[in-house]
Protein backbone atom coordinates (compact mmCIF):
# COMPACT_ATOMS: atom_id res chain seq x y z
CA UNK A 1 0.00 0.00 0.00
CA UNK A 2 2.87 2.36 0.79
CA UNK A 3 4.35 1.79 -2.67
CA UNK A 4 1.00 2.72 -4.23
CA UNK A 5 0.78 5.97 -2.26
CA UNK A 6 4.39 6.81 -3.14
CA UNK A 7 3.69 6.16 -6.82
CA UNK A 8 0.53 8.30 -6.72
CA UNK A 9 2.45 11.17 -5.14
CA UNK A 10 5.41 10.92 -7.52
CA UNK A 11 3.27 10.59 -10.64
CA UNK A 12 0.31 12.77 -9.67
CA UNK A 13 0.85 15.14 -12.60
CA UNK A 14 0.89 12.31 -15.13
CA UNK A 15 -2.12 10.61 -13.55
CA UNK A 16 -4.16 13.83 -13.62
CA UNK A 17 -3.22 14.39 -17.27
CA UNK A 18 -4.26 10.85 -18.23
CA UNK A 19 -7.45 11.15 -16.16
CA UNK A 20 -8.46 14.28 -18.06
CA UNK A 21 -7.65 12.56 -21.36
CA UNK A 22 -9.84 9.64 -20.32
CA UNK A 23 -12.75 11.97 -19.48
CA UNK A 24 -12.39 13.74 -22.83
CA UNK A 25 -12.28 10.52 -24.86
CA UNK A 26 -15.18 8.94 -22.96
CA UNK A 27 -17.36 12.07 -23.14
CA UNK A 28 -16.75 12.37 -26.89
CA UNK A 29 -17.71 8.72 -27.46
CA UNK A 30 -20.87 8.97 -25.31
CA UNK A 31 -22.07 12.15 -27.05
CA UNK A 32 -21.56 10.65 -30.52
CA UNK A 33 -23.24 7.39 -29.48
CA UNK A 34 -26.31 9.34 -28.28
CA UNK A 35 -26.43 11.40 -31.48
CA UNK A 36 -26.32 8.22 -33.60
CA UNK A 37 -28.17 5.74 -31.37
CA UNK A 38 -31.29 7.69 -30.42
CA UNK A 39 -32.29 8.55 -34.03
CA UNK A 40 -31.66 4.91 -35.00
CA UNK A 41 -33.96 3.74 -32.20
CA UNK A 42 -36.65 6.17 -33.32
CA UNK A 43 -36.20 5.10 -36.95
CA UNK A 44 -36.70 1.39 -36.30
CA UNK A 45 -39.74 2.14 -34.13
CA UNK A 46 -41.37 3.78 -37.16
CA UNK A 47 -39.90 1.52 -39.89
CA UNK A 48 -40.41 -2.15 -38.87
CA UNK A 49 -38.57 -3.42 -41.97
CA UNK A 50 -35.33 -1.87 -40.74
CA UNK A 51 -35.69 -3.25 -37.23
CA UNK A 52 -34.07 -6.62 -37.80
CA UNK A 53 -31.24 -5.13 -39.86
CA UNK A 54 -30.30 -2.42 -37.35
CA UNK A 55 -30.71 -4.56 -34.23
CA UNK A 56 -28.91 -7.46 -35.93
CA UNK A 57 -25.97 -5.20 -36.72
CA UNK A 58 -25.61 -3.71 -33.24
CA UNK A 59 -25.95 -7.19 -31.72
CA UNK A 60 -23.30 -8.55 -34.08
CA UNK A 61 -20.86 -5.80 -33.14
CA UNK A 62 -21.07 -6.83 -29.49
CA UNK A 63 -19.70 -10.27 -30.44
CA UNK A 64 -16.53 -8.81 -32.01
CA UNK A 65 -13.60 -8.74 -29.52
CA UNK A 66 -12.67 -5.15 -28.73
CA UNK A 67 -8.96 -5.67 -29.48
CA UNK A 68 -9.84 -7.23 -32.83
CA UNK A 69 -12.03 -4.26 -33.73
CA UNK A 70 -9.24 -1.85 -32.82
CA UNK A 71 -6.81 -3.84 -34.95
CA UNK A 72 -9.18 -3.62 -37.91
CA UNK A 73 -9.71 0.11 -37.45
CA UNK A 74 -6.03 1.13 -37.22
CA UNK A 75 -5.26 0.62 -40.97
CA UNK A 76 -8.38 2.65 -41.82
CA UNK A 77 -8.43 5.42 -39.19
CA UNK A 78 -4.80 5.29 -38.08
CA UNK A 79 -3.69 5.55 -34.47
CA UNK A 80 -4.80 7.97 -31.78
CA UNK A 81 -8.23 9.04 -30.60
CA UNK A 82 -10.25 8.45 -33.80
CA UNK A 83 -10.27 4.61 -33.80
CA UNK A 84 -10.58 4.54 -30.01
CA UNK A 85 -13.66 6.78 -29.99
CA UNK A 86 -15.15 5.02 -33.03
CA UNK A 87 -14.84 1.56 -31.46
CA UNK A 88 -16.39 2.70 -28.16
CA UNK A 89 -19.25 4.38 -30.05
CA UNK A 90 -19.93 1.13 -31.91
CA UNK A 91 -20.00 -0.88 -28.66
CA UNK A 92 -22.23 1.74 -26.99
CA UNK A 93 -24.99 1.64 -29.60
CA UNK A 94 -26.81 -1.53 -28.51
CA UNK A 95 -28.27 -0.32 -25.17
CA UNK A 96 -29.11 3.11 -26.60
CA UNK A 97 -30.81 1.82 -29.77
CA UNK A 98 -32.71 -0.93 -27.93
CA UNK A 99 -33.90 1.27 -25.08
CA UNK A 100 -34.97 4.02 -27.48
CA UNK A 101 -36.95 1.53 -29.54
CA UNK A 102 -38.54 -0.05 -26.45
CA UNK A 103 -39.34 3.33 -24.90
CA UNK A 104 -40.97 4.71 -28.05
CA UNK A 105 -42.89 1.57 -28.96
CA UNK A 106 -44.17 0.81 -25.46
CA UNK A 107 -46.32 3.93 -25.08
CA UNK A 108 -49.92 3.05 -24.24
CA UNK A 109 -51.97 2.93 -27.49
CA UNK A 110 -54.74 4.84 -25.71
CA UNK A 111 -52.38 7.79 -25.26
CA UNK A 112 -51.44 7.70 -28.94
CA UNK A 113 -55.09 7.49 -29.97
CA UNK A 114 -55.86 10.50 -27.77
CA UNK A 115 -53.03 12.45 -29.43
CA UNK A 116 -54.46 11.59 -32.82
CA UNK A 117 -57.90 12.61 -31.64
CA UNK A 118 -56.79 16.14 -30.74
CA UNK A 119 -55.25 16.56 -34.18
CA UNK A 120 -51.54 15.96 -33.56
CA UNK A 121 -49.50 14.78 -36.54
CA UNK A 122 -47.17 11.77 -36.30
CA UNK A 123 -44.13 13.98 -35.78
CA UNK A 124 -45.93 16.10 -33.19
CA UNK A 125 -46.99 12.93 -31.38
CA UNK A 126 -43.43 11.66 -31.44
CA UNK A 127 -41.77 14.78 -30.05
CA UNK A 128 -44.56 15.98 -27.72
CA UNK A 129 -45.86 12.68 -26.38
CA UNK A 130 -43.76 9.58 -27.17
CA UNK A 131 -40.27 10.98 -26.78
CA UNK A 132 -40.84 12.73 -23.42
CA UNK A 133 -42.54 9.63 -21.99
CA UNK A 134 -39.80 7.35 -23.34
CA UNK A 135 -36.95 9.57 -22.16
CA UNK A 136 -36.38 7.82 -18.78
CA UNK A 137 -36.06 4.45 -20.54
CA UNK A 138 -33.76 5.96 -23.17
CA UNK A 139 -31.57 7.46 -20.47
CA UNK A 140 -31.36 4.04 -18.83
CA UNK A 141 -29.72 2.74 -22.01
CA UNK A 142 -27.44 5.77 -22.20
CA UNK A 143 -26.43 5.20 -18.59
CA UNK A 144 -25.41 1.60 -19.30
CA UNK A 145 -23.45 2.67 -22.39
CA UNK A 146 -21.72 5.51 -20.55
CA UNK A 147 -20.47 3.31 -17.72
CA UNK A 148 -19.32 0.64 -20.17
CA UNK A 149 -17.52 3.28 -22.26
CA UNK A 150 -15.32 4.25 -19.31
CA UNK A 151 -13.92 0.72 -19.10
CA UNK A 152 -13.65 0.19 -22.84
CA UNK A 153 -11.74 3.44 -23.27
CA UNK A 154 -8.77 1.98 -21.36
CA UNK A 155 -7.97 0.20 -24.65
CA UNK A 156 -7.27 3.61 -26.19
CA UNK A 157 -3.71 3.43 -24.85
CA UNK A 158 -3.04 0.45 -27.11
CA UNK A 159 -3.20 2.73 -30.15
CA UNK A 160 -1.67 5.86 -28.68
CA UNK A 161 -4.81 7.76 -27.67
CA UNK A 162 -3.75 8.06 -24.03
CA UNK A 163 -6.10 7.78 -21.10
CA UNK A 164 -5.83 5.72 -17.94
CA UNK A 165 -5.21 2.56 -19.94
CA UNK A 166 -1.64 3.81 -20.45
CA UNK A 167 -0.92 3.16 -16.77
CA UNK A 168 -2.69 -0.20 -16.79
CA UNK A 169 -0.86 -1.52 -19.87
CA UNK A 170 2.48 -0.14 -18.69
CA UNK A 171 1.96 -1.74 -15.29
CA UNK A 172 1.21 -5.12 -16.86
CA UNK A 173 4.30 -4.88 -19.06
CA UNK A 174 6.56 -4.07 -16.11
CA UNK A 175 4.79 -6.21 -13.47
CA UNK A 176 4.16 -3.00 -11.49
CA UNK A 177 1.01 -3.40 -9.40
CA UNK A 178 1.16 0.20 -8.19
CA UNK A 179 1.04 1.46 -11.77
CA UNK A 180 -1.85 -0.88 -12.62
CA UNK A 181 -3.85 0.33 -9.62
CA UNK A 182 -3.00 3.96 -10.41
CA UNK A 183 -4.82 3.48 -13.70
CA UNK A 184 -7.56 1.12 -12.52
CA UNK A 185 -8.70 3.00 -9.41
CA UNK A 186 -9.33 6.38 -11.14
CA UNK A 187 -11.09 4.47 -13.93
CA UNK A 188 -13.42 2.86 -11.36
CA UNK A 189 -14.04 6.21 -9.70
CA UNK A 190 -14.85 7.76 -13.06
CA UNK A 191 -17.27 4.92 -13.86
CA UNK A 192 -19.07 5.45 -10.54
CA UNK A 193 -19.19 9.20 -11.15
CA UNK A 194 -20.61 8.72 -14.65
CA UNK A 195 -23.19 6.29 -13.28
CA UNK A 196 -24.25 8.84 -10.66
CA UNK A 197 -24.49 11.68 -13.18
CA UNK A 198 -26.70 9.69 -15.53
CA UNK A 199 -28.83 8.43 -12.66
CA UNK A 200 -29.56 12.08 -11.84
CA UNK A 201 -30.34 12.74 -15.49
CA UNK A 202 -32.86 9.86 -15.38
CA UNK A 203 -34.57 11.53 -12.43
CA UNK A 204 -34.47 14.95 -14.09
CA UNK A 205 -36.12 13.80 -17.32
CA UNK A 206 -38.84 11.71 -15.68
CA UNK A 207 -42.10 13.55 -16.48
CA UNK A 208 -44.05 12.35 -13.44
CA UNK A 209 -43.68 11.76 -9.74
CA UNK A 210 -40.82 14.10 -8.90
CA UNK A 211 -40.70 17.21 -6.77
CA UNK A 212 -40.12 20.30 -8.91
CA UNK A 213 -37.38 21.62 -6.58
CA UNK A 214 -35.52 18.33 -6.78
CA UNK A 215 -35.69 18.40 -10.57
CA UNK A 216 -34.40 22.00 -10.59
CA UNK A 217 -31.53 21.03 -8.33
CA UNK A 218 -30.67 18.14 -10.63
CA UNK A 219 -30.73 20.37 -13.70
CA UNK A 220 -28.42 22.93 -12.08
CA UNK A 221 -25.93 20.20 -11.17
CA UNK A 222 -26.12 18.75 -14.66
CA UNK A 223 -25.45 22.12 -16.21
CA UNK A 224 -22.27 22.46 -14.14
CA UNK A 225 -21.14 18.96 -15.12
CA UNK A 226 -21.91 19.68 -18.80
CA UNK A 227 -19.81 22.84 -18.74
CA UNK A 228 -16.90 20.96 -17.13
CA UNK A 229 -17.10 18.19 -19.76
CA UNK A 230 -17.25 20.67 -22.64
CA UNK A 231 -14.26 22.63 -21.34
CA UNK A 232 -12.34 19.36 -20.81
CA UNK A 233 -13.02 18.20 -24.36
CA UNK A 234 -11.97 21.57 -25.79
CA UNK A 235 -8.70 21.81 -23.87
CA UNK A 236 -7.68 18.15 -24.29
CA UNK A 237 -8.79 17.80 -27.88
CA UNK A 238 -9.25 20.95 -29.93
CA UNK A 239 -6.64 23.22 -28.32
CA UNK A 240 -3.76 20.68 -28.51
CA UNK A 241 -4.71 19.93 -32.10
CA UNK A 242 -4.53 23.61 -33.04
CA UNK A 243 -1.39 24.43 -31.06
CA UNK A 244 0.33 21.23 -32.14
CA UNK A 245 0.08 21.83 -35.88
CA UNK A 246 3.15 24.06 -36.02
CA UNK A 247 6.65 22.62 -35.73
CA UNK A 248 5.67 19.41 -33.98
CA UNK A 249 7.01 15.93 -34.58
CA UNK A 250 5.44 12.74 -33.29
CA UNK A 251 7.61 10.06 -31.70
CA UNK A 252 6.18 6.61 -31.10
CA UNK A 253 7.14 3.36 -29.42
CA UNK A 254 5.94 -0.20 -29.02
CA UNK A 255 4.39 -1.48 -25.82
CA UNK A 256 7.26 -2.77 -23.68
CA UNK A 257 9.72 -1.22 -21.25
CA UNK A 258 12.70 -0.84 -23.55
CA UNK A 259 10.64 0.92 -26.19
CA UNK A 260 9.17 3.30 -23.64
CA UNK A 261 12.66 4.20 -22.42
CA UNK A 262 13.98 4.73 -25.96
CA UNK A 263 10.93 6.73 -27.04
CA UNK A 264 11.42 9.10 -24.10
CA UNK A 265 15.16 9.36 -24.81
CA UNK A 266 14.62 10.56 -28.35
CA UNK A 267 11.81 12.90 -27.30
CA UNK A 268 14.06 14.49 -24.65
CA UNK A 269 16.91 14.88 -27.15
CA UNK A 270 14.68 16.62 -29.69
CA UNK A 271 13.20 18.93 -27.08
CA UNK A 272 16.65 19.80 -25.72
CA UNK A 273 18.51 20.39 -28.99
CA UNK A 274 15.82 21.79 -31.31
CA UNK A 275 12.95 24.27 -31.18
CA UNK A 276 10.48 21.56 -32.14
CA UNK A 277 7.56 20.43 -30.03
CA UNK A 278 7.32 16.67 -29.44
CA UNK A 279 4.12 14.68 -29.27
CA UNK A 280 4.76 11.32 -27.60
CA UNK A 281 2.59 8.45 -28.80
CA UNK A 282 4.21 5.71 -26.76
CA UNK A 283 3.08 2.26 -25.66
CA UNK A 284 1.45 1.42 -28.99
CA UNK A 285 0.88 -2.14 -30.17
CA UNK A 286 3.45 -4.31 -31.97
CA UNK A 287 5.35 -3.73 -35.20
CA UNK A 288 2.24 -3.75 -37.39
CA UNK A 289 0.69 -0.82 -35.51
CA UNK A 290 3.85 1.27 -35.17
CA UNK A 291 5.17 0.70 -38.68
CA UNK A 292 1.80 1.39 -40.33
CA UNK A 293 1.56 4.58 -38.30
CA UNK A 294 5.04 5.64 -39.45
CA UNK A 295 4.34 4.69 -43.05
CA UNK A 296 1.09 6.66 -43.10
CA UNK A 297 2.65 9.75 -41.53
CA UNK A 298 0.96 9.55 -38.14
CA UNK A 299 4.37 9.01 -36.58
CA UNK A 300 7.57 10.78 -37.58
CA UNK A 301 9.90 8.27 -35.96
CA UNK A 302 10.22 5.27 -33.67
CA UNK A 303 12.87 2.65 -32.91
CA UNK A 304 12.60 -0.80 -34.48
CA UNK A 305 14.95 -3.74 -34.85
CA UNK A 306 16.74 -4.85 -38.01
CA UNK A 307 15.60 -8.46 -37.67
CA UNK A 308 11.98 -7.40 -37.21
CA UNK A 309 12.12 -5.16 -40.26
CA UNK A 310 13.77 -7.86 -42.36
CA UNK A 311 11.43 -10.71 -41.49
CA UNK A 312 8.14 -9.15 -40.47
CA UNK A 313 7.92 -6.06 -42.64
CA UNK A 314 9.94 -7.11 -45.67
CA UNK A 315 9.11 -10.86 -45.46
CA UNK A 316 12.73 -11.48 -46.39
CA UNK A 317 14.69 -14.61 -45.70
CA UNK A 318 16.97 -14.62 -42.65
CA UNK A 319 20.34 -12.89 -42.98
CA UNK A 320 22.79 -13.77 -40.20
CA UNK A 321 25.34 -11.04 -40.86
CA UNK A 322 24.44 -7.86 -38.84
CA UNK A 323 25.97 -5.39 -41.31
CA UNK A 324 24.30 -7.01 -44.30
CA UNK A 325 20.98 -7.09 -42.43
CA UNK A 326 21.24 -3.38 -41.68
CA UNK A 327 22.14 -2.46 -45.28
CA UNK A 328 19.36 -4.61 -46.73
CA UNK A 329 16.71 -3.13 -44.47
CA UNK A 330 17.99 0.43 -44.93
CA UNK A 331 17.95 0.18 -48.74
CA UNK A 332 14.47 -1.35 -48.77
CA UNK A 333 12.96 1.26 -46.47
CA UNK A 334 14.41 4.17 -48.41
CA UNK A 335 13.32 2.77 -51.78
CA UNK A 336 9.89 1.38 -50.95
CA UNK A 337 8.64 3.53 -48.07
CA UNK A 338 10.68 6.74 -48.06
CA UNK A 339 11.83 5.95 -44.53
CA UNK A 340 15.41 6.46 -43.37
CA UNK A 341 17.20 4.12 -40.98
CA UNK A 342 19.64 6.15 -38.91
CA UNK A 343 22.72 4.76 -37.16
CA UNK A 344 22.07 1.81 -34.78
CA UNK A 345 22.16 2.42 -31.04
CA UNK A 346 24.80 -0.27 -30.51
CA UNK A 347 23.12 -3.36 -29.04
CA UNK A 348 21.44 -6.52 -30.32
CA UNK A 349 18.07 -7.29 -28.72
CA UNK A 350 17.52 -10.75 -30.15
CA UNK A 351 14.98 -13.32 -29.08
CA UNK A 352 16.00 -16.09 -26.71
CA UNK A 353 14.56 -18.64 -24.29
CA UNK A 354 15.04 -18.64 -20.53
CA UNK A 355 14.50 -20.98 -17.58
CA UNK A 356 14.93 -21.03 -13.84
CA UNK A 357 18.58 -22.02 -13.13
CA UNK A 358 17.53 -24.85 -10.80
CA UNK A 359 15.22 -26.36 -13.44
CA UNK A 360 17.88 -26.10 -16.14
CA UNK A 361 20.43 -27.71 -13.82
CA UNK A 362 18.02 -30.54 -12.93
CA UNK A 363 17.74 -31.57 -16.58
CA UNK A 364 21.25 -30.53 -17.65
CA UNK A 365 19.93 -27.90 -20.07
CA UNK A 366 22.33 -25.24 -21.32
CA UNK A 367 21.30 -24.83 -24.95
CA UNK A 368 18.16 -24.98 -27.07
CA UNK A 369 19.28 -28.34 -28.44
CA UNK A 370 19.37 -29.63 -24.85
CA UNK A 371 15.89 -28.21 -24.26
CA UNK A 372 14.45 -30.00 -27.29
CA UNK A 373 15.13 -33.38 -25.60
CA UNK A 374 12.86 -32.52 -22.65
CA UNK A 375 10.39 -30.06 -24.22
CA UNK A 376 7.58 -32.62 -24.52
CA UNK A 377 7.30 -32.62 -20.72
CA UNK A 378 7.44 -28.84 -20.33
CA UNK A 379 5.18 -25.83 -20.80
CA UNK A 380 6.29 -22.76 -22.77
CA UNK A 381 4.81 -19.41 -21.78
CA UNK A 382 5.46 -16.80 -24.44
CA UNK A 383 4.06 -13.59 -25.86
CA UNK A 384 1.34 -13.72 -28.50
CA UNK A 385 3.74 -12.17 -31.00
CA UNK A 386 6.47 -14.77 -30.33
CA UNK A 387 4.07 -17.68 -30.80
CA UNK A 388 2.89 -16.52 -34.21
CA UNK A 389 6.10 -15.29 -35.87
CA UNK A 390 8.10 -17.33 -38.35
CA UNK A 391 11.33 -15.85 -36.96
CA UNK A 392 10.27 -16.90 -33.47
CA UNK A 393 8.45 -19.98 -32.19
CA UNK A 394 7.20 -21.30 -35.54
CA UNK A 395 10.67 -21.48 -37.10
CA UNK A 396 12.45 -22.29 -33.84
CA UNK A 397 10.28 -25.35 -33.15
CA UNK A 398 11.00 -26.67 -36.64
CA UNK A 399 14.78 -26.21 -36.48
CA UNK A 400 15.21 -27.65 -32.99
CA UNK A 401 12.32 -30.13 -33.25
CA UNK A 402 10.73 -28.75 -30.08
CA UNK A 403 7.35 -30.11 -29.11
CA UNK A 404 6.18 -28.64 -25.83
CA UNK A 405 3.45 -30.22 -23.74
CA UNK A 406 1.61 -26.92 -23.98
CA UNK A 407 2.19 -23.39 -25.22
CA UNK A 408 0.50 -20.68 -23.14
CA UNK A 409 0.58 -17.37 -24.95
CA UNK A 410 0.10 -14.34 -22.69
CA UNK A 411 0.62 -10.63 -22.99
CA UNK A 412 3.83 -8.87 -22.01
CA UNK A 413 5.44 -9.58 -18.68
CA UNK A 414 2.77 -12.01 -17.46
CA UNK A 415 4.99 -14.86 -18.70
CA UNK A 416 7.53 -13.99 -16.00
CA UNK A 417 4.84 -14.50 -13.39
CA UNK A 418 4.02 -17.84 -15.03
CA UNK A 419 7.58 -19.12 -14.63
CA UNK A 420 7.89 -17.60 -11.14
CA UNK A 421 4.70 -19.42 -10.06
CA UNK A 422 5.86 -22.68 -11.68
CA UNK A 423 3.05 -22.53 -14.24
CA UNK A 424 5.65 -22.87 -17.00
CA UNK A 425 9.21 -24.15 -17.26
CA UNK A 426 10.33 -22.06 -20.25
CA UNK A 427 9.58 -18.53 -21.42
CA UNK A 428 10.60 -16.43 -24.37
CA UNK A 429 12.46 -13.23 -23.68
CA UNK A 430 14.62 -10.63 -25.31
CA UNK A 431 18.32 -10.46 -24.55
CA UNK A 432 18.08 -6.98 -22.99
CA UNK A 433 15.01 -7.36 -20.78
CA UNK A 434 15.49 -6.14 -17.23
CA UNK A 435 13.17 -8.85 -15.94
CA UNK A 436 15.85 -11.44 -16.73
CA UNK A 437 17.95 -9.80 -14.02
CA UNK A 438 14.98 -9.36 -11.71
CA UNK A 439 13.95 -13.03 -11.81
CA UNK A 440 17.53 -14.33 -12.13
CA UNK A 441 16.81 -16.54 -15.11
CA UNK A 442 19.21 -18.63 -17.16
CA UNK A 443 19.50 -17.76 -20.85
CA UNK A 444 19.73 -20.75 -23.18
CA UNK A 445 22.35 -20.77 -25.92
CA UNK A 446 21.06 -20.59 -29.48
CA UNK A 447 23.62 -23.22 -30.55
CA UNK A 448 22.26 -23.56 -34.09
CA UNK A 449 22.15 -19.79 -34.64
CA UNK A 450 18.44 -19.57 -35.41
CA UNK A 451 17.71 -16.02 -34.32
CA UNK A 452 18.88 -13.27 -36.69
CA UNK A 453 20.44 -9.99 -35.47
CA UNK A 454 18.00 -7.49 -33.99
CA UNK A 455 19.95 -4.24 -33.75
CA UNK A 456 17.93 -1.32 -32.41
CA UNK A 457 17.73 1.40 -35.07
CA UNK A 458 15.72 4.64 -35.24
CA UNK A 459 13.46 4.91 -38.29
CA UNK A 460 12.45 8.38 -39.51
CA UNK A 461 10.27 9.54 -42.37
CA UNK A 462 12.33 11.15 -45.15
CA UNK A 463 9.93 14.09 -45.46
CA UNK A 464 10.40 14.80 -41.75
CA UNK A 465 14.19 14.91 -42.16
CA UNK A 466 13.84 17.12 -45.23
CA UNK A 467 11.59 19.53 -43.34
CA UNK A 468 13.77 19.52 -40.21
CA UNK A 469 17.31 18.62 -41.34
CA UNK A 470 18.73 19.26 -37.86
CA UNK A 471 16.92 16.15 -36.64
CA UNK A 472 19.39 13.74 -38.21
CA UNK A 473 22.29 15.02 -36.14
CA UNK A 474 20.23 15.12 -32.96
CA UNK A 475 18.77 11.63 -33.34
CA UNK A 476 22.17 10.16 -34.19
CA UNK A 477 23.55 11.42 -30.86
CA UNK A 478 22.54 8.05 -29.38
CA UNK A 479 24.48 6.09 -32.01
CA UNK A 480 26.67 3.45 -30.32
CA UNK A 481 25.89 4.98 -26.91
CA UNK A 482 23.80 2.03 -25.67
CA UNK A 483 25.34 -1.43 -25.38
CA UNK A 484 23.58 -4.59 -24.26
CA UNK A 485 24.57 -4.34 -20.58
CA UNK A 486 23.47 -0.71 -20.46
CA UNK A 487 20.06 -1.52 -21.94
CA UNK A 488 19.54 -4.37 -19.49
CA UNK A 489 20.34 -2.01 -16.61
CA UNK A 490 17.97 0.68 -17.91
CA UNK A 491 15.17 -1.86 -18.27
CA UNK A 492 15.95 -3.23 -14.81
CA UNK A 493 15.58 0.21 -13.26
CA UNK A 494 12.03 0.37 -14.61
CA UNK A 495 10.98 -3.26 -14.16
CA UNK A 496 12.48 -3.91 -10.73
CA UNK A 497 13.34 -0.59 -9.09
CA UNK A 498 10.01 0.95 -10.07
CA UNK A 499 11.33 4.06 -11.80
CA UNK A 500 9.31 5.56 -14.61
CA UNK A 501 10.61 5.16 -18.19
CA UNK A 502 10.64 8.96 -18.46
CA UNK A 503 12.94 9.35 -15.45
CA UNK A 504 15.25 6.51 -16.50
CA UNK A 505 15.61 7.97 -19.99
CA UNK A 506 16.25 11.49 -18.67
CA UNK A 507 18.83 10.36 -16.10
CA UNK A 508 20.75 8.36 -18.71
CA UNK A 509 20.93 11.31 -21.10
CA UNK A 510 22.13 13.62 -18.33
CA UNK A 511 24.75 11.09 -17.23
CA UNK A 512 26.03 10.79 -20.81
CA UNK A 513 26.17 14.57 -21.16
CA UNK A 514 23.63 14.56 -23.98
CA UNK A 515 21.22 16.92 -22.22
CA UNK A 516 21.49 19.23 -19.24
Amino acid sequence: MDSLFNFLIQQKGKIIELFIQHISLTASAIIIAIIVGVPLGILISRAPRLRKIVLGFVNLVQAVPSMALLGLLVPILGIGSKPAIFSVVIYSLLPIVKNTYIGISSIDPVVLESAKGIGLTKNQTLFRIQFPLALPIIMGGVRISAVTAVGLMTLAAFIGAGGLGYLVFSGVQTVNNSMILAGAIPSCILALLVDYIFSQIEIAVTPKGLDLKRRKKNFIGLKVVSVILIVTIIFTGIVPAISGKKDTITIGSKNFTEQLVLGNMYADLVEEHTDLNVERKLNLGGSSVTFNALDSGELDMYVDYTGTILLNIMNHEIIRDPDKTYKTTKDFMEKEHKITLLDPLGYNNTFTLAMKPEVAEKYGINSMSDLSKFSKNMILSCTLEFENREDAYIGLSKLYDMKFKDVKAVDGSLRYLAIENNEAEVIDTNSTEGLIKKYKLKILEDDKGFFPPYYATPMVREETLEKYPELKRVLNMLSNKVDQETMIELNYQVDELGKSPEDVAHEFLVKEGLIK
